[in-house]
């Protein structure tokens, strides 16, 4: 296992948790929209210390990023392994070839 596998346990673990004593159980008892939000807002502020060259609160950002992605992930019912497997599915790939084979929307 990963940190990132050990994480998304962690999120799993804690959705039926207290909203009062875990912050998870708190964003997902908001439901799948408040932690879509909240994902967004970390990504603008990860965006922001990118742009200002601000290499550590980059790397703590991006630590929020990772954290609330899983967090809406887990609010629409999609695992890590469900990710992963992307990912994979993506392994070996051009990103130039993987994006023309998209469908067309």
């Amino acid at each position: 296992m990963t940190i990132l596998d050990d994480l998304f346990a962690t999120i799993e673990a804690r959705r039926d948790a207290d909203p009062d004593s875990s912050h998870t159980a708190r964003m997902l008892s908001k439901g799948p929209a408040k932690c879509a939000e909240k994902f967004g807002e970390e990504a603008v502020e990860a965006i922001v210390a990118c742009a200002t060259n601000d290499r550590d609160n980059l790397v703590y950002e991006a630590g929020d990023v990772v954290y609330h992605l899983m967090v809406m992930l887990a609010a629409r019912d999609i695992s890590w392994d469900e990710v992963e497997a992307e990912l994979a599915r993506r392994t070996g790939k051009s990103g130039i070839a993987e994006k023309a084979a998209r469908p067309k929307v």
